[in-house]
């Protein structure tokens, strides 16, 4: 079965490209995992600084997760996925999705930090984690229209 994936060039038009499926599952994760980029450093930066203001460093992960969601959000809608959906048909499921992976991402901090790893390395373990897991739902559910 063909597919068609809808793009966005760097001129703000859109234009339909025939792609090899596989070609475009890597291109999108690149632009997925750029835009994750962005949305993470919003994240760390929060979570540094609430962790260092005093605050529990679940809850500062928590805090910044959400921060990272948003940004992540606004992106991927418009560059990653070009995507036409309705802000609230896509914003619901996009964070049913973020809800889930902030569970992973607490379940995975939590248990790193009883195994007694510094709170930025189980951060970053839970980074790699939920990333894999957001991109996988968001590309095959929030925005593929299954």
């Amino acid at each position: 079965m063909e597919k068609f994936l809808r793009i966005r060039n760097y001129k703000g038009g859109h234009v339909d490209t025939e792609v090899n499926p596989t070609r475009s599952t890597a291109k999108q994760f690149v632009h997925y995992a750029g835009v994750g980029a962005i949305g993470t450093a919003g994240h760390y930066l929060l979570y540094i600084a609430l962790v260092q203001a005093g605050l529990n460093i679940i809850a500062a992960s928590a805090a910044g997760f959400v921060v990272g969601a948003l940004i992540n959000y606004w992106l991927n809608y418009h560059y990653t996925f070009n995507s036409d959906m309705p802000h609230r048909q896509a914003m619901t499921k996009f964070f049913f999705v973020a809800l889930a992976g902030l569970a992973l991402n607490t379940l995975i901090v939590f248990v790193l930090n009883r195994m007694q790893w510094h709170y930025l390395l189980a951060q970053a373990a839970a980074t790699i984690i939920v990333l894999l897991w957001n991109f996988a739902a968001n590309r095959r559910w929030t925005f593929g229209g299954d």
